[in-house]
């Protein structure tokens, strides 16, 4: 003999189900967003560190005109590709970018490992591992020139 179904009994029959397919739905959004989120997140990462070195193949390489496109001042109208050129005295005999060390809105930080030689203070074959500052303008990353101690503007 069937006994008619409660009220109860058919939601537990029937609700439960789609409510655990809703839940799992909702779930599979968020992941598939944070997948995105992550994915953006790489990529804008493996373009900052392409370009990076795209930068620092042009610093080693002596062709600072190249290197200017890559520059943040290079947007600024008060710059000029004249004033930038007679920044220098490091020669770099290697560099390599190593890693991301942050990513904190459009600001970043690279380390760079460098070898490098100053002629005019006579030091030749130092090398290091910098930090590199970087920042998004217009959806790509420019290089921070580093001001002067003494003259920071």
């Amino acid at each position: 003999m069937d006994m008619p179904l409660s009220r109860r009994r058919w939601l537990l029959r029937c609700g439960a189900p789609v409510a655990l397919v809703l839940a799992a739905g909702c779930a599979t959004g968020a992941g598939s967003a944070s997948v995105a989120l992550n994915a953006k997140k790489d990529s804008s990462q493996a373009a900052l560190v392409q370009r990076a070195q795209a930068y620092w193949d042009a610093i080693q390489k002596n062709d600072r005109v190249a290197a200017w496109s890559f520059e943040e001042v290079s947007t600024d109208p008060a710059w000029t590709l004249e004033a930038y050129l007679k920044r220098g005295g490091i020669v770099y005999g290697k560099v390599e970018v190593r890693d991301v060390k942050s990513v904190e809105g459009d600001h970043a930080i690279v380390d760079v490992w460098m070898r490098y030689t100053v002629p005019m203070l006579r030091l030749k074959g130092q090398e290091t591992v910098a930090p590199d500052e970087w920042c998004l303008i217009g959806g790509v990353w420019h290089h921070v020139l580093k001001r002067s101690a003494m003259f920071p503007t």
